[in-house]
């Protein structure tokens, strides 16, 4: 785990003022790079040591058999993992023949920043080799916004005392030797050496290597060129193998000299293209990399963040360490999303190997809430990857037997690539999470040619899931048997409330968005008497009650099972699943992660503030946050329910997930859904905003140690700007002329907002309307009072 402010805090940086080889992998997280499409790891620029290499290209994997113990009907047959493909990082520096090492000689001083606002990370070296020669090192990294396909690197070095012999060797590496990541000698040979060499070109200052995938067939280039300067003579020479290209830079300075060498990199692929189109199209990118050159992709870089940050920015007083951290995580789904154009987002980005690479319901469900109100674009292209996957779901519902679209649990293509049912294939609700992503977006947006296009077929085909999947009982009331909802503790279960209030939902949405388009929904099969099933379903959804504890049950019975011994649970055994087997964990009460909670935050118009309450303290004492999804929406609905001081310390869990590896995983990955959930803690919790059938509302409210908030939501074209203090809130709009108006609700109170004037207007006490909540033994989020 990583130390407590190990990195200072700091409002717009991320500062490593030194290096621990321990704590390799988490930093090479935490500073990795991405665009969307192109994702590099954080790892040291000479290569070692390192804690897991990466380069990533999004949707671009191998196939690999799934392990089973006994096979069954309907099992996927293949999965898919993220291939690290060739790396373009390596930068090797040799003073005086001696390689610099970080391992030996003197490290006097290492520093590294993540600079939030440039989309930079840069390092500075001071180091002094075995034999005596000392050297200042200043490289500089970055993934292109602007130019999706490139990556640009700037490196310096001057030596400090004596005369140096420099040799720079900057390479391009495929099939690089990387740490066993799986147990299954059939998995592992896979990802031993995946990529197939197909063309190599070499030139004096680069080159480019063409590869392929052994089974998906996927193709790949990667090329790279150097601009070099340097007093004096110096040397540049290339030269190539099938999975490797270096090109060496040689030159004598004397001390206070320097080299500078920028290199330039670019990345492509595609399953279909030739080989010449994908080695022409890194061409280009090359090409075009060059004509803006170093200075001009760093300006670029700049202007596409400062416009980021100005629509998109969340200022938070008072707390200066979530302040840091809900940039950080900002940032980091941006990397995540911005140029993914059509492609998946996937748990971890493309910050690191974990889940295999794949996307789960966390993208529609976590990070799609803030892109669709703060990025669009980027949330509508998700959902148009998850469109152009559709034949492949309703094949996946055929072989289940059921109508309609079962997606994915988790995937990279579009597959099912789960080999474990319970957790998931029955977690059919990512369906509904889809349907829930499409209807915010139109809702937001008003983008109703995006409906038409894309939205209306992922409504009507996930709609006829619910239908096929539920059946009416001999009283008429509908039920969803056979399930796992966000819990994945409490297993293949009937009536899963989460799972059906959001198929009523998207019930509900499907036959809206019918009645909008009746002649594409026509064209789609749909008629009046398959509307008028989907109305009846939605209105006969069945909602487990204990009448006795006066609380929704989870789902069907799970109030009556017994339950957890959390005080004789030890602090070495979290995470649950680690060391309990699920059979025991499936028939106690004991929480994963919000699974109610949470449908009480999406789906809050289905229950009353008191039934809220009652339902959170009894829920928050039986749920351990196994799963980084969790804290951040145990802290939206603690706001809710009147527990401010709870939703701050559950904020700072979300927010600092990976800058303090709280669940001891961060070398695998940046927990993306979690970093976008501190958005959704501080805007829809302290702030209160949600979006119930097209009416946006806030009920903001600050914890005692946070004295300001300010965010912006981008709604139907307008830019809603809301500052909340102590005791008032102000709504203001940034754009839309005199004649812009929005109507939003301020703690139930209808509100206009304009342009011509700002509303201020006085924010009420806050009454909590149920219990004080309380945590398993051992499982309070940590306190923010003891932190600041």
């Amino acid at each position: 785990m990583i130390r407590e402010r190990a990195y200072p805090v700091d409002p717009w940086h991320i500062r490593e003022t030194r290096l621990d080889l321990d704590l390799l992998a988490q930093s090479e997280s935490v500073f990795a790079l991405s665009n969307g499409h192109i994702g590099i790891r954080g790892n040291l620029d000479e290569g070692e040591p390192h804690g897991l290499p990466g380069t990533y290209l999004n949707s671009f994997y191998e196939l690999r058999p799934l392990p089973y113990a006994e096979a069954g009907y309907g099992f996927p047959e293949s999965g898919q993992t993220m291939v690290n493909v060739t790396n373009a990082k390596l930068m090797r520096l040799l003073v005086d023949d001696e390689p610099f090492d970080v391992r030996y000689g003197e490290l006097r001083s290492h520093e590294r920043t993540l600079d939030l606002r440039a989309g930079t990370l840069e390092r500075i070296v001071e180091w002094v080799s075995p034999s005596g020669q000392g050297i200042r090192v200043r490289t500089v990294r970055m993934v292109s916004f602007t130019q999706r396909s490139v990556v640009a690197f700037l490196y310096e070095v001057e030596p400090l005392n004596d005369t140096a012999r420099l040799i720079l060797q900057s390479e391009l590496v495929a099939n690089e030797q990387l740490p066993v990541s799986s147990k299954d000698p059939r998995v592992a040979a896979v990802l031993d050496h995946p990529l197939q060499a197909e063309e190599m070109l070499e030139q004096r200052t680069g080159g480019l290597l063409v590869h392929r995938t052994k089974a998906s067939d996927l193709r790949m280039a990667a090329a790279m060129e150097h601009l070099v300067e340097a007093p004096g003579k110096h040397a540049v020479t290339t030269e190539g193998h099938p999975d490797w290209l270096r090109t060496t830079v040689a030159c004598k300075l004397e001390p206070g000299q320097k080299l500078r060498v920028v290199k330039l990199a670019a990345y492509g692929w595609s399953s279909n293209r030739s080989l010449p189109a994908v080695r022409d199209q890194v061409g280009a990118a090359l090409a075009s990399a060059r004509l803006d050159g170093w200075e001009g992709l760093l300006e670029a870089q700049r202007e596409y963040l400062d416009e980021f940050w100005d629509h998109s920015d969340v200022k938070v007083e008072g707390d200066p360490e979530v302040q840091q951290a809900v940039r950080f995580g900002l940032f980091h789904t941006l990397q995540a999303g911005a140029r993914a154009e059509q492609r998946p987002i996937g748990s971890k980005g493309l910050s690191g190997p974990g889940y295999d690479g794949h996307t789960f319901w966390d993208a529609e469900t976590f990070v799609l809430p803030a892109l669709t109100y703060t990025q669009p674009a980027a949330a509508a292209d998700v959902l148009r990857w998850r469109h152009s996957t559709l034949d492949l779901a309703k094949e996946r519902a055929q072989t289940l037997g059921i109508q309609g679209a079962a997606f994915p649990w988790r995937t990279i293509r579009g597959q099912e690539c789960s080999a474990y049912w319970p957790a998931g294939t029955a977690g059919f609700h990512i369906g509904a999470d889809i349907a829930d992503a499409v209807r915010r977006y139109v809702s937001a947006t008003g983008d109703y040619d995006f409906e038409r296009e894309v939205g209306l077929e992922l409504l009507v085909e996930t709609a006829r899931l619910w239908r096929s999947l539920g059946h009416h009982d001999r009283h008429g009331r509908f039920h969803i048997d056979g399930v796992t909802g966000p819990d994945e503790y409490t297993a293949v279960v009937d009536d899963n409330i989460y799972t059906n209030l959001m198929a009523q939902q998207n019930l509900h949405a499907a036959a809206d968005a019918a009645k909008r388009h009746p002649d594409l929904a026509r064209k789609l099969g749909v008629d009046d008497e398959e509307l008028a099933s989907w109305r009846d379903a939605a209105a006969a959804v069945h909602i487990p009650y204990d009448r006795e504890l006066g609380v929704h049950q989870q789902s069907e019975g799970f109030t009556r099972l017994q339950e957890w011994d959390f005080e004789n649970t030890p602090p070495e055994a979290y995470p649950l699943l680690l060391n309990y087997p699920y059979f025991d964990l499936y028939r106690k009460q004991v929480v994963k992660q919000a699974d109610l909670v949470m449908a009480m935050y999406i789906r809050g118009d289905a229950f009353t503030p008191e039934e809220k309450a009652r339902n959170f303290a009894y829920y928050d004492a039986r749920t351990v946050r196994d799963s980084s999804l969790s804290a951040c929406i145990q802290a939206v609905m603690a706001a809710e329910v009147g527990f401010t001081e709870l939703a701050h310390d559950y904020l700072g869990e979300a927010a600092l997930m990976d800058l303090h590896d709280l669940h001891q995983n961060a070398r695998d990955g940046v927990h993306v859904a979690s970093l976008a959930g501190s958005w959704i803690a501080l805007v829809a919790g302290l702030g209160g905003m949600r979006d119930y059938n097209g009416q946006l509302s806030f009920a903001p409210r600050l914890p005692s140690r946070i004295d300001g908030l300010e965010f912006s939501l981008l709604w139907r074209g307008l830019r809603l700007r809301v500052e909340v203090a102590r005791d008032e809130v102000t709504y203001s709009l940034r754009n839309g002329g005199g004649s812009a108006r929005l109507d939003i609700l301020h703690h139930g109170k209808e509100v206009t907002v304009t342009q011509v004037k700002p509303v201020v207007l006085p924010i009420p006490a806050a009454l909590p309307t149920g219990p004080a909540p309380t945590q398993p033994a051992g499982r309070a989020p940590v306190r923010r009072a003891a932190t600041l």
